[in-house]
């Protein structure tokens, strides 16, 4: 399927969806004071995106994400790294990190409250801790997908370790490791949204957690528009970059 059939088909179902939406409480099957029409949340999103002080809380819960993904991915990589060429290590800490990898990371958020508080690095350290799991399982897969005859031509060369990690092992893990990061900015986008939603005094979780204590449905689904928004964005730009690595499986 071409790229013009898959962005076709993408509009046509988010025109389904939004047209439904719109449709429940305009007819009645839903109760609009609880859902909101699309059309009023999306009108009540620009209105608030004009405000100074909500694009602030965009911007800090933007920030947070992006922190929190570009301590994870490195960190994470070198760990997988580690773990798929070491397999004493992979031994002793596999157990580990597949426990808190299945566990839900929110039963350690009020951890991360009592010991860093409620400011900017409590939210980047939990987003973290949330997405460096996902990076280190995706970077181990991806070490061992590597050719084992690439890597050793590579060290008959005479290549320095850094070398083949750098020419052997990143264009061969590059491809998987956007996948990786696809679904790390996913998880790390709902670990900062609700330590935001949870302890906060900014952050766009905050205003959620503040609109839907108080029953203003049409702000709280404005609010989670504008962040579908952000969250699509910066997916499709991994795509986008994804995609011009493609041909590196080969």
């Amino acid at each position: 399927m071409n790229h013009a059939a898959v962005l076709a088909g993408r509009a046509v179902l988010a025109a389904a969806l939004l047209g439904i939406w719109e449709a429940l409480p305009r007819l009645g099957i839903a109760d609009p004071e609880l859902l909101p029409p699309f059309t009023v949340a999306a009108a009540t999103a620009l209105e608030m995106f004009a405000r100074p002080s909500l694009r602030a809380d965009l911007w800090v819960t933007t920030l947070e994400l992006l922190a929190a993904v570009a301590i994870a991915l490195p960190a994470g990589t070198l760990l997988g790294l580690l773990l798929a060429e070491s397999e004493r290590l992979a031994r002793i800490f596999d157990p580990l990190i597949f426990f808190l990898f299945s566990i839900p990371k929110s039963i350690f958020l009020p951890m991360f409250i009592l010991t860093m508080g409620i400011g900017f690095w409590q939210k980047v350290a939990f987003g973290v801790f949330s997405t460096v799991f996902i990076v280190l399982m995706s970077a181990a897969a991806a070490v061992r997908s590597v050719r084992p005859d690439h890597v050793f031509v590579a060290r008959a060369f005479g290549a320095s370790p850094v070398q083949i990690a750098w020419r052997v092992y990143l264009p061969s893990m590059l491809p998987i490791l956007l996948e990786g990061l696809r679904l790390a900015v996913i998880f790390g986008f709902t670990a900062v949204l609700l330590a935001e939603m949870y302890a906060s005094r900014t952050g766009m979780g905050h205003q959620i957690a503040s609109w839907g204590e108080n029953f203003m449905m049409d702000r709280l689904f404005a609010g989670v528009l504008l962040l579908s928004v952000i969250a699509i964005v910066v997916n499709e730009t991994i795509r986008a970059v994804e995609a011009r690595c493609g041909h590196w499986r080969q």
